[in-house]
């Protein structure tokens, strides 16, 4: 029986779960990518043009394949319409769809009457025409992903600024401008079927300075049972429901404002520390949907007795990673830690402002907040990374 993931650049959620996950199910796994030689050794991939459902369907079809999935943000749709295509379970196309177009999705939630949020699409080479009562308004591309290329603007020059800048970097993107929403950041992680959706949980972003929107930390922060349901409602109106899901939204006066919905697990490691924060097997579960089982065959904890925290160490100036720690697994007292590193020692990179700035991500789950919190700042305490510029 196989099992095809469609990927573009080798990630930890594929390499460190899913291609586990699928071996402990008896299933034989393939990677369809465009960028076979990325991929390391021992990992079974083929070429294809990703992008293009057809490409998919021509890839798997042969084989009769058993279940097809993606996790990434840029594949969704594709994947959805070739799933569908060979009879497989799969999201809805015209959901993933959505997700994806920032624009699309503000104008589902508004026509379902749930929320409106001012929002104007700025087509490539267009000069942006923003109404000046939107300011403080946010620019990012309309299909965005990690925060790359989104700022806080103040005002008409600062927005027309940022717009020149991304297109230097990124001349064909469609932009989106939308009013600022204000509120801490807390995200939803989700897991259904074609009938039921279930809550895994949440967390409370923690982000660095503007003008842009790094995450810096995470801290375990499950939502109340009212915003669930606003949550929910807002998920259906744009049609999702099937496999996993995580959005991102703030509570303002009682009422939830989503960011954005990425729908796939929840990222940079975070799907591999929720899985150990849940104590399931998160991969295996996602896979299992994709076969075809019904959410009520997976056992998911009604609670989660315990609290987990999350850091990610930032570059703070553009150069090369010249010393850094490598994987580290350790208990402190009650408290399980970890270190994962997000960047190889020796590569240069320029500081973005964004989650491509990670240079590690720590970890500690334990019995409460202020335990895990003692002992992750004693780990980051004894760990040291080194930039040369």
């Amino acid at each position: 029986m196989r099992l095809y993931l469609t990927a573009l650049n080798p990630t930890d959620a594929v390499l460190d779960g899913f291609l586990p996950a699928a071996a402990s199910l008896g299933l034989s796994a393939t990677v369809l990518t465009d960028r076979p030689a990325e991929w390391p050794a021992g990992v079974r991939v083929a070429r294809c043009a990703v992008r293009d459902p057809a490409a998919v369907v021509a890839a798997a079809a042969p084989t009769r394949a058993v279940a097809l999935l993606s996790n990434s943000d840029h594949l969704q749709e594709a994947t959805a319409i070739a799933a569908r295509k060979l009879g497989l379970p799969g999201k809805d196309p015209d959901a993933a769809r959505l997700c994806k177009d920032k624009a699309a999705a503000r104008r589902a939630i508004a026509a379902a009457g749930l929320d409106l949020v001012r929002t104007v699409t700025v087509d490539p080479g267009a000069t942006p025409d923003v109404p000046t009562g939107m300011f403080p308004a946010v620019v990012k591309p309309r299909e965005g992903v990690a925060s790359e290329d989104a700022y806080l603007v103040a005002d008409h020059a600062e927005l027309l600024a940022r717009v020149a800048e991304i297109r230097c970097r990124r001349p064909d993107v469609a932009l989106v401008v939308e009013e600022y929403l204000a509120g801490e950041l807390r995200t939803f992680e989700t897991l259904g079927d074609v009938t039921e959706l279930a809550s895994l949980g949440g967390w409370h972003t923690g982000l660095g300075p503007p003008p842009t929107f790094t995450e810096e930390s995470l801290a375990w922060s499950p939502p109340a049972e009212q915003a669930c349901t606003q949550l929910r409602a807002r998920l259906d109106a744009l049609g999702v429901g099937f496999g996993a899901c995580h959005t991102e939204y703030v509570v303002s006066e009682g009422r939830v404002r989503l960011i954005e919905v990425n729908y796939r697990l929840i990222g940079d490691r975070m799907d591999l520390i929720l899985a150990e924060l849940l104590g399931v097997p998160l991969f295996e579960y996602v896979i299992r949907l994709h076969l075809g089982e019904p959410l009520t065959a997976l056992a998911l904890p009604d609670t989660v007795d315990r609290y987990a925290r999350v850091e990610y160490v930032c570059a703070d100036r553009s150069g090369r990673l010249v010393a850094a720690p490598g994987p580290l697994d350790t208990v402190h007292g009650d408290v399980r830690l970890g270190c994962r590193p997000l960047r190889e020692v020796g590569r240069a990179a320029e500081r973005t402002g964004t989650n491509r700035d990670y240079l590690a991500v720590l970890h500690g789950i334990g019995p409460d907040e202020t335990t895990v919190r003692q002992s992750l700042a004693a780990l980051r305490s004894d760990l040291q990374w080194t930039i040369a510029e």
